[in-house]
């Protein structure tokens, strides 16, 4: 018989597990998430392979761009956090692709028409007049984001209800309107809600401490009552479920005769 671990060991374990890149196999069996119908890896894949220069924005650990089969002669990635610039580099570099520091908040560094294809999956935000500026015409910008109120149920279990304008922050609507104000044509525009399943309470730290905007300023300190709760709410009930929401955007932009 398996002896269940306490919450001290769960969280002591999980708040020492390094979060660097967007490699989530440290949640295998201890969470789950239901994926996409329209696999972005693959589809993200087959448009780098048909690609004369692609830029990857918010690229993480460069895990995902790394699955393409086909890079493209021209493959530039770009993050802002150093420990993922290195891991970056460190993966995507063997395959020809160059990794540039850039801040999430500042223009990217490239000139203007610079690229056929941009792509991005989970950007913490999307600079879409920027996105503009270095698509050639005719180029396409293609990205998985995260839709409204995404697993807000464990959101809201450590910040209380959230206002509708932050549950309807991440809408795609909004997506296409400042895709469409950036002089882009939203060419397609799908959405999801997923099943997320966290088995114990080391899966809800490794996820608040690696997806930092969900619960901004997320201490074990800080947040040791909620998490407490929680753990025995999941000793009691079984894992606790919430919902992701995600879409997939595709945009372009037009041609010199549009």
């Amino acid at each position: 018989m398996t002896v269940p671990r306490t919450f001290e060991a769960l969280v002591a374990e999980a708040a020492s597990a390094s979060v660097e890149g967007w490699d989530f196999s440290w949640f295998e069996g201890r969470a789950t998430e239901q994926r996409p119908s329209w696999g972005y890896a693959r589809a993200m894949g087959e448009r780098l392979a048909r690609a004369a220069a692609a830029l990857d924005i918010q690229t993480g650990g460069g895990e995902v761009l790394a699955s393409a089969p086909k890079m493209p002669p021209v493959m530039v990635a770009t993050e802002g956090w150093p420990p993922n610039v290195a891991r970056a580099t460190a993966l995507l570099r063997p395959r020809g692709a160059v990794v540039v520091a850039a801040p999430e908040d500042a223009p990217l560094p490239f000139a203007d028409g610079a690229f056929d294809l941009v792509t991005s999956r989970h950007p913490v935000s999307t600079h879409w007049a920027e996105i503009a500026r270095v698509l050639s015409p005719g180029g396409t910008y293609f990205s998985q984001q995260v839709g409204p109120a995404s697993v807000f149920e464990l959101v809201e279990h450590f910040l209380g209800p959230q206002p509708e304008a932050v549950r309807d922050a991440r809408h795609p609507h909004r997506a296409r309107a400042a895709a469409e104000a950036a002089g882009l044509d939203v060419v397609g525009l799908r959405a999801e809600r997923l099943r997320v399943e966290f088995l114990d309470i080391g899966a809800v730290v490794h996820f608040l401490r690696k997806v930092i905007w969900m619960v901004p300023g997320f201490t074990v300190e800080r947040y040791r009552p909620q998490l407490r709760s929680l753990h025995e709410r999941i000793e009691a009930e079984g894992p606790f479920v919430a919902h992701s929401t995600r879409f997939l955007v595709e945009a372009r932009k037009p041609g010199p005769r549009e």
